[in-house]
């Protein structure tokens, strides 16, 4: 299972849990919790409800109240930054790695793993590429490889228990394109193997789309307007936005 329904869980699901769950419960629960294996849209418990409520969700709190216990112990938000340019460069290479662990129950951050990536094809980035992800040349030039990168990862995963078969954990993408496509495809091209955790994720567009009824054509953008959220952070940014 590649997409088990890439933009912010925690502004979707936390932030804007008033509007978003308003809309989710009467339209789609039954239909999402039977098509979504990963859960995506289940509850959060009273902790969260708390939370927000502190926050001015009141409003929401009966509807938090009726979810099912979440599916998963933590959701690993991903979101790659890769080489570009205009036209677009091949391969196109990971320059940046960020994760966030949020807790499934809490939705707190818990732990942050950050890394920027040395490319090889095309070790020296485009005036495009800069300008897109704010990412400079010494940014990434002395930093680990890929491969190297990808052991870290699994080192962090380990120290923070995610390995443990018991704890069950997802990632969540804005979009297929991170670890349907980029990682897959970089993985192939430098004969690195993908450990089995990267090949199942939540695609937050379309836990969106089932819960207001419309594709986000523009990502995060869409999602956020639909939602009356403020955007933060730098757009295009792995760890920022």
């Amino acid at each position: 299972v590649s997409d088990a329904s890439g933009c912010s869980m925690i502004a979707l699901l936390h932030t804007g849990a008033p509007k978003f769950l308003q809309n989710l419960l009467p339209r789609a629960r039954q239909a999402v919790c039977s098509l979504l294996p990963a859960g995506v849209l289940k509850g959060y418990g009273s902790i969260v409800s708390r939370k927000l409520a502190s926050h001015g969700f009141g409003a929401s709190m009966a509807a938090m109240s009726s979810f099912p216990p979440q599916r998963y112990h933590y959701f690993l938000v991903l979101d790659f930054e890769a080489t570009c340019d205009k036209p677009q460069i091949h391969p196109q290479e990971i320059i940046e790695f960020p994760i966030l662990k949020l807790n499934g129950r809490t939705m707190e951050i818990e732990s942050t793993f950050h890394m920027y990536v040395q490319p090889v094809v095309h070790p020296q980035l485009t005036p495009f590429c800069t300008e897109l992800t704010g990412i400079i040349q010494g940014m990434v030039d002395g930093q680990p490889s890929l491969q190297q990168v990808l052991e870290r990862v699994d080192e962090w995963m380990a120290k923070e228990g995610l390995l443990d078969p018991s704890v069950k954990s997802i990632f969540v993408t804005c979009g297929d394109w991170d670890l349907k496509v980029m990682l897959p495809g970089q993985c192939q091209y430098l004969g690195l193997p993908v450990a089995d955790y990267f090949k199942q994720w939540i695609n937050l567009k379309k836990a969106y789309s089932f819960a207001m009824g419309s594709w986000p054509k523009n990502g995060l953008l869409d999602m956020n307007k639909g939602l009356n959220l403020q955007h933060i952070g730098r757009p295009h940014s792995g760890i920022g936005e």
